[in-house]
C-alpha cells in the first residue's frame, strides 16, 4: 500500500553533548507536519557530521510519527540515514524505514519505507507500507 502527500519540516540546532562537540558532530531537533493520505506530525532528533577534507556528509535521525493513516490512528518510529558529498548534491543516498514493531493503536504491525523528494522548497513523501 502507498500513502502520499506533503510535509513541512522545522530543524532547530540543539546543544550537543561534550563528546559530540569534540567529534565535530551536530545535534538538531526535528518537527514535521504531514498532509495528504497521512495527516499528523512528528518530533525527533538528528545527528550530523562531515569530513572537511573530502566534503563527505552524513546524518542519522529518529522521529516518532503520530497521526492518521487513511483513517487509522496511531504512531510509529522512523529511522533515517543519509549521505552525500558537499560538492555533488546529486550524490545523496537516503534511507528512511519504519522501525519494525514500533506501531501503536490502529497502526500496530505497520512496516515499510518512506521516500522523500524535494522540489524547490516543497517536501513530498511516499510511504510504502504494510499493515498486519
Amino acid at each position: 500500500m502507498h500513502a502520499t502527500g506533503t510535509f513541512e519540516v522545522k530543524i532547530t540546532p540543539a546543544e550537543s553533548p561534550a563528546l559530540a562537540k569534540e567529534a565535530g558532530l551536530g545535534l538538531f531537533l526535528l518537527e514535521k507536519t504531514f498532509s495528504g493520505e497521512f495527516e499528523g506530525s512528528s518530533k525527533g532528533e538528528m545527528l550530523s557530521g562531515s569530513a572537511e577534507s573530502t566534503g563527505a556528509m552524513v546524518y542519522v535521525a529518529i522521529d516518532r510519527v503520530t497521526g492518521k493513516l487513511k483513517g487509522r490512528s496511531g504512531s510509529f518510529l522512523l529511522m533515517h540515514n543519509g549521505t552525500m558529498l558537499k560538492s555533488d548534491p546529486n550524490s545523496g543516498v537516503l534511507s528512511v524505514a519504519i522501525v519494525p514493531h514500533s506501531g501503536t493503536n490502529q497502526l500496530t504491525g505497520i512496516s515499510g519505507r518512506l521516500t522523500i523528494t524535494i522540489e524547490g522548497k516543497q517536501h513530498r513523501y511516499d510511504l510504502e507500507y504494510e499493515l498486519k
